[in-house]
Parts: C-alpha cells; structure tokens; sequence
C-alpha cells in the first residue's frame, strides 16, 4: 500500500512498475517477476484471438496466434514499448514469445476439496480454475447452463453428487433464480475471515473513496491519508451512447458479492456476465465499483459505466467499505455508504 509520503514522490517509471503488477493484482516492488515466484501461473485468452511476438511490442514479429480461452502459461511480466501509453504491460508466454496483457487474464489451477455440508441460506464461494462449465444439471451430460470464469463468485446452495458419484455444487442464479451445476472441485467455499471487515477500527466516517477518470485510478483514503491504490477502466462512449462514469460524489449504500450483470443485445455493446465479484453500487442505476473477468486492460475507460477493477482489488474495497454486508447475506442495502468521489 502507498503512503502519502510515497504518493508524493511516485515517478512515471515507478507507475509503469505499479501497472505491470496490479494487472496480476500484486503489490511488488519489482519490474518484472519471473516463473519461479509464481511456478503455477498463467493466462486465459479473453478476445477471440491473440497474436505472440518476439518482442514485448505490436511491431515485433508474429510468431504465434491463439484461441478464445485457451490457456497458457506466464512465465515473465514486464514493460514494453511506448504503446499504448495506456497499458505498457507485456507477459512473456514461455518460450515462444510476449502477448499485450490487455487480453489475457491472469489465472491458476487450483482444484479443491469439495464441501459437502452446505448451510441453509448458502455459502459464497470463487472460481479456481481458468473456466469451468456450469450445466443445467449434475453431470456434463446436461447442456452447459454458463462458463464460469476464474475468480468469478457464485452462491452455492448445496453439493450433490452424479451417476459417478463425483460432487457438484448446485448454483443459484442471482438474476434470473436459475439452478445450474459446476464441478465442486472447480470452486472454493470462501472463508468467513476472508469477507471480514477491513480496517475496522477506522471510523466510517474516515473513510473515502476518489475515482480519477482522467488517470484512471481508484484511491482509497482513511483521514485523507492514501491507503490503497489501483488502476480502473471507467465509462466509454460507445457506438450507441455516452456511458461516462457519472462524475460527482456518491455512496456504496448497495453491495453485493456477486451479481449476474446482464442487459442489451449481444451483438450490438450488450453483455450477459455470471458472477460478477464484489460489487459496490454508487448508483440507483447501477453504476458499480466491481471485479471484471471479461478484460484485463485497465488505464484507459471501456466500461458501460462501472467502474473495472481486478477481481482482487475490488474484493479489497468490498471488505473496506461501509456498509457491511454480513457473510451469508447476498446483498446490503442502507441508506448510508462510504462517499466515493467520481471526478
């Protein structure tokens, strides 16, 4: 975390080093990390199609072309060329080359235990996996319901088992009350200590929120000291309208830990996104602080409003935020929140 102290003699280059790693959702003092910190990262494709180059730079030569969630491995994180000015980060894809960051979403593969005492009412829980799919039934002979990406939260209403006695968990959809059914190793019940509180001895009223939609960042302040910085995306303006991030003060009054966002016609800027994590409100029309899974090309507005984070950092200001939204609640509405200053 930043001091006001370090706030006031970041420099340009100690920035880019901040922007390569908030892209994984780390807080290093390094450039560049290799495999050996992380042995078990890697990436899953989000566009239809990546090209490799042989240099961390769009004028490098093209070696290699990959597919829509194909997984591959992250071998280096590091900056390259002058553009885009807005996410110089490059990942090295083992041997074979660099693809721009902005494209790729940064994974593990973590299979769990599965829990199979769930209580009444629930438990949240995340995605460990690069994509698992989601059936209408207990059992990959049902037709997929969704694909659930890494690190997407979903309500899980109880573990059964199929014809081959293997676990899944069955899902609630928050959005359309749909049931559907993921592998129950493909996801982690997330702990209670993991959804308390942060920074709970700091008053709420100490607490604040600025969203900078000319730089980009979201900074979190306690006494108007910096604690807590990250790159955003905020609102664009698309081909069918002005979605800008609403500028002014507002409130996190309305959270929730996950929410299936869905609105539009596919084809022309709309979305459907199960299991949209951390979700803080701002705005009766629903304009949220949030984790994104669907990019991971901050630093520049692409949003229909909200305001994109990493998972990871948005699950920080979930914890953070007032109010409180108690752990098997799956959402908190008040008529108070921490202010979040959008300018």
């Amino acid at each position: 975390m930043l001091s006001a102290e370090n706030m006031n003699s970041f420099s340009r280059r100690d920035f880019l080093k901040l922007s390569a790693l908030s892209l994984l959702g780390l807080w290093l003092p390094l450039p560049t990390f290799s495999k050996q910190l992380f042995p078990n990262l890697q990436g899953r494709v989000i566009d239809t199609t990546i090209t490799v180059f042989d240099l961390p730079s769009f004028s490098g030569n093209r070696v290699k072309v990959y597919w829509k969630d194909a997984v591959i491995p992250i071998t280096e994180v590091t900056v390259g060329d002058e553009l885009p000015e807005h996410n110089r980060v490059w990942y090295r894809i083992g041997e074979e080359g660099y693809a721009h960051s902005g494209t790729i979403q940064p994974v593990q593969t973590e299979l769990q235990e599965p829990v199979l005492d769930i209580p009444q009412g629930g438990n949240l829980a995340e995605v460990t996996v690069p994509y698992t799919d989601a059936h209408w039934g207990p059992g990959k002979e049902y037709e997929v319901a969704y694909r659930l990406y890494y690190l997407t939260t979903h309500w899980v209403a109880s573990c059964v088992t199929d014809q081959d006695n293997k676990p899944w968990y069955q899902i609630i959809d928050d959005k359309w009350e749909f049931v559907y059914y993921a592998p129950a190793t493909h996801l982690r019940i997330i702990p209670l200590v993991e959804l308390s509180p942060l920074s709970s001895h700091v008053p709420p009223r100490a607490k604040r929120i600025e969203v900078n939609t000319h730089l980009q960042t979201v900074i979190a302040y306690e006494w108007e000291r910096p604690v807590f910085m990250a790159r955003a995306a905020t609102g664009a303006v698309f081909s069918n309208g002005d979605f800008s991030t609403p500028a002014g003060r507002h409130f996190t009054n309305h959270k929730r830990p996950s929410r299936h966002m869905a609105a539009g016609n596919l084809a022309y800027n709309g979305y459907d996104l199960p299991g949209v994590p951390w979700v803080s409100y701002i705005t009766e029309e629903g304009i949220a602080i949030h984790g994104t899974y669907w990019h991971n090309d901050y630093g520049r507005p692409r949003s229909h409003g909200c305001i994109n984070l990493t998972p990871q950092a948005a699950k920080w200001i979930f914890r953070w935020s007032h109010p409180l939204v108690p752990p098997h609640e799956q959402r908190v509405y008040e008529t108070y929140g921490t202010p979040v200053d959008v300018i």
